[in-house]
């Protein structure tokens, strides 16, 4: 008889982000999960990637497109990302993923306006994780909801992350 295996739900890192865009700002907590993938390895690096599960708390500084109004959004994602990187998972990396995101409330600030509170979430980013788990990134990130309803003018945002590796 054979033993069945447990499988481990343990993040194996967390992550805090803020970013800014489209005259509105947002503060992003995260888990992560390592896929323990390594595709494409060659000359001590490769490619793997990592599940990533958010809340986000947007504000909205421009809401209804009055400027001062203000509304606060929250949004759970979850997406998968890809990360090319060296073998040990120190040093620089570039990133990208596409996930799936859920807002308490249409997002309607600086003439950007969505007519779902389902979007796509997708970015593309660059860091660096040091020897001790510190991981500093950049990244660059568009919401839309892909063309499901109409308006669905999108938004962009800068981000910076800190996040670190158990």
């Amino acid at each position: 008889m054979q033993a069945a295996h447990a499988i481990d739900y343990t993040p194996d890192s967390a992550s805090l982000e803020v970013g800014t865009g489209n005259k509105s700002q947002f503060v992003r907590a995260a888990t992560q999960w390592d896929w323990g993938t390594k595709w494409w390895q060659s000359n001590g690096t490769h490619i793997g990637g990592y599940w990533d599960l958010s809340l986000t708390e947007f504000r909205e500084n421009q809401y209804l497109n009055f400027p001062g109004q203000q509304k606060k959004i929250t949004d759970i994602g979850f997406t998968p990302v890809f990360r090319f990187q060296k073998d040990d998972k120190k040093g620089a990396y570039a990133e990208a993923g596409i996930g799936v995101h859920v807002m308490s409330h249409l997002y309607d600030n600086n003439s950007r306006r969505f007519s779902t509170a389902f979007e796509f979430g997708d970015h593309i980013g660059a860091g660096f994780v040091f020897s001790n788990g510190v991981d500093l990134g950049l990244r660059l990130q568009h919401f839309s909801n892909g063309g499901i309803k109409k308006p669905n003018s999108g938004a962009n945002f800068a981000i910076v992350r800190v996040g670190y590796h158990f």
